[in-house]
């Protein structure tokens, strides 16, 4: 994008969807709309002033040789699709087997709250997490499960209610080795098979 829109510009974007709907933007109810809702995409979409990358550069090697799985499961987090901007609600699984270092866990939710917060397609969201931890961690392998429940679904066109959609990114070992593949899947409460 070659610039970014200023505040008030921003501001009246809002007035004239309030408008479109069929509303009055000057009555007192939606008088400060605009700025709460450009106030509310400005954390919404928090992540596009972040390089998650950035939040995995800490790391630490004393770890008495530990190379087991390391699992982080039920990362809770809303994003928005790209599609309508209805709300994408849902959770995160993310695991990586460390060749040397270990990350901070809090960094691994981090990572997955800086890409949810855009406008992503959940199978991209996916495989951008499971990328940044292969890029800067190198570990053996690495695995991310996304569940989400789409609100661009369920709140118009076919208004299907609790239904989620699953995506996953297997690199390394979880890609190669079937056993590692299921051993994350059932530390995640899924089994091999897909199916809970």
């Amino acid at each position: 994008m070659s610039h970014k829109p200023t505040r008030e510009q921003a501001e009246s974007a809002v007035r004239t969807l309030l408008a479109w709907a069929g509303d009055d933007p000057a009555r007192e109810g939606l008088l400060d709309t605009p700025k709460r809702v450009v106030e509310a995409y400005g954390d919404w979409y928090s992540g596009y002033a972040e390089d998650p990358s950035d939040f995995l550069a800490r790391t630490f090697e004393e770890v008495a040789g530990y190379d087991e799985m390391i699992v982080l499961r039920d990362i809770e987090y809303e994003s928005h699709c790209e599609h309508h901007m209805a709300p994408i609600i849902g959770r995160a699984h993310v695991g990586y087997l460390p060749a040397g270092r270990v990350v901070g866990i809090s960094k691994l939710a981090r990572v997955v709250e800086s890409y949810a917060r855009r406008f992503p397609f959940q199978e991209k969201m996916t495989a951008q997490i499971a990328r940044c931890i292969e890029h800067v961690l190198q570990p053996r392998g690495v695995a991310v499960v996304v569940e989400g429940t789409h609100e661009c679904m369920t709140t118009r066109g076919i208004h299907k209610r609790g239904v989620s959609m699953v995506t996953s990114k297997m690199l390394g070992d979880f890609r190669d080795d079937a056993r590692t593949r299921a051993e994350f899947l059932q530390f995640i409460g899924m089994p091999a098979g897909g199916r809970r």
